[in-house]
């Protein structure tokens, strides 16, 4: 297994989610300790000359002007663990909160934390054995750091909380108790700088960077094989036409949709044929699907910064230097993920027209994609699914970011609500998962229409993994079960990844640009 220097090291999405799933230990090398170490010696230096520093001997946000003891430096800290810790709603999913873990050891152990090292072996202890703090959904407004989800994901340390082991929660104490462990004695601005950051956000932002990809991916592959199935031409995806206009995402969708296409025997069937023009939800792919691909490059280069940062407060650079900033601000993700949302929602608008468009009877298919239309209904109802989504997810493109609502008796009057932000966004993905499950279903039994003229080898084989798990439609049946079972092919990486292996496999080149990538 190979390993990655926490603190050190660059870490990209890539390797973020291979520590969660466990193909890389994350470690503490001996260069980061000393880094570590130095930083702890200056915040007890600070504690000693009784020098007053925000949260290491002052209270806490409008409270800053409380002189807190030297004694009480180490209540303070647990304190501020318990008051924090107010969350509501259901608990994130567990690896959202491994994220978190994950992204906050990397930022601590860049030096300018005055975190123990103690603690954040502890925290590594966590990863590494798969014991994931329960943490609430809502409760943060994004700014001052994500204040109460992390003071939840870090109330085990102090043998206070819940913590999941598989899908079980228990007792935190419980678990340490039964690990051999004690809970830990946190010393001062350990707890201020467990609290302040924007881990909850990144998190969701991670795994929303992998998550949009692969719906970008998938649409690309279904768009083509709608396309086939309505006998469209591939001809506005002529690298010619993208050169004068070079946006990133239009060149790359369209150059990944000529390759889809490129020899197909339905394609030539209708080469010469009369239509002048398709619709746009066919013809403007490269633009509507490379839009959004625009939108997560944006947010891919923004989370990555995020992922490598350090985002509490203060920052200790010495014991006589250091400043109360604003690194724990949400807004530089907020905007993205919030313009991430329209992007993805784009994509289920477009997908949703091109179910209608199968639906219609036109180019030479039956009405509803049925032969026996009357007395069944065929596909006329899973649309209605699609535009219940779709719609669904325009009322949750308002961006969170655009709202303040002041905080901390008016200390903190401007907030990002970028943890808003990050949620809608997964509740948008979610939903898109299903409109491309059920164009999947259209588009697969318009191809049957098609026969016995052949698509492209990808193309094809995407179409053979389908027949595999939902039969060409003959009569009316229960399609949520069908729609189901493509949203499971989708979600699980299985419709990619036999793509992937056709391509592979008849020297086709989907993916030639890293920049498209999450590594």
């Amino acid at each position: 297994m190979s390993a990655f220097n926490y603190g050190i090291d660059h870490l990209t999405i890539g390797i973020c989610l291979d520590i969660a799933s466990g193909k890389v230990k994350g470690i503490i090398n001996s260069v980061a300790a000393a880094s570590i170490n130095a930083s702890w010696q200056e915040v007890g230096k600070i504690v000693h000359a009784q020098k007053p520093v925000y949260g290491i001997n002052t209270g806490f946000g409008p409270l800053c002007d409380k002189h807190i003891s030297e004694e009480d430096t180490s209540l303070l800290q647990s304190n501020i663990l318990k008051s924090h810790s107010v969350g509501v709603g259901k608990p994130i999913p567990q690896e959202i909160a491994k994220l978190m873990l994950i992204t906050k050891v990397h930022a601590l152990a860049q030096g300018y934390s005055g975190i123990a090292p103690q603690t954040l072996e502890r925290i590594i202890w966590h990863i590494d054995n798969n014991i994931i703090p329960v943490v609430p959904e809502k409760g943060s407004v994004g700014a001052s750091g994500d204040l109460a989800p992390l003071a939840h994901l870090f109330l085990p340390l102090i043998g206070l909380g819940e913590v999941f082991i598989s899908d079980e929660k228990h007792p935190a104490g419980k678990i340490i108790k039964e690990s051999n462990l004690q809970p830990l004695i946190l010393g001062p601005k350990e707890g201020l700088a467990l609290i302040n950051g924007t881990q909850f956000i990144l998190a969701f932002g991670i795994k929303a960077v992998e998550r949009l990809n692969n719906a970008l991916n998938v649409a690309d592959l279904i768009g083509a094989m709608s396309l086939e199935g309505l006998m469209g031409s591939s001809r506005p995806f002529d690298a010619r036409l993208h050169a004068i206009r070079p946006f990133k995402g239009t060149k790359h969708v369209a150059r990944r949709l000529s390759t889809l296409l490129e020899g197909s025997a339905i394609g030539n069937a209708h080469a010469d044929c009369d239509r002048v023009q398709d619709p746009y939800s066919l013809r403007c792919m490269p633009q509507v699907h490379g839009a959004s691909r625009n939108a997560w490059l944006h947010l891919k280069e923004l989370t990555e910064i995020e992922l490598n940062s350090v985002t509490d407060n203060p920052i200790i650079f010495s014991a006589d230097d250091t400043i109360s900033g604003g690194n724990f601000h949400g807004q530089p993700l907020a905007l993205p993920l919030d313009y991430a949302t329209v992007a993805a929602a784009e994509l289920g608008n477009i997908a949703d027209r091109r179910c209608y468009l199968m639906s219609e009877g036109r180019y030479g298919l039956p009405k509803l994609l049925t032969d026996d239309a009357g007395l069944n209904s065929g596909l006329m109802i899973p649309q209605y699914t699609t535009a219940a989504l779709v719609t669904e997810n325009k009322t949750m493109c308002f961006p969170a970011s655009a709202d303040s609502v002041p905080t901390s008796l008016g200390q903190e009057d401007h907030v990002s609500m970028g943890s808003i932000s990050g949620r809608k966004l997964h509740m948008v993905l979610e939903n898109i998962e299903y409109i491309q499950a059920i164009e999947l279903l259209y588009a697969s039994q318009a191809l049957n229409f098609r026969r016995p003229l052949q698509s492209t080898p990808v193309i094809e084989a995407c179409h053979e993994l389908v027949r595999q798990h939902v039969p060409f439609i003959k009569e009316d049946r229960v399609f949520a079960e069908d729609i189901n079972a493509l949203h499971q092919l989708i979600t699980s990486g299985k419709f990619q990844s036999v793509a992937t292996e056709a391509a592979q496999k008849n020297n086709i080149n989907l993916n030639d640009d890293d920049e498209f990538g999450i590594y």
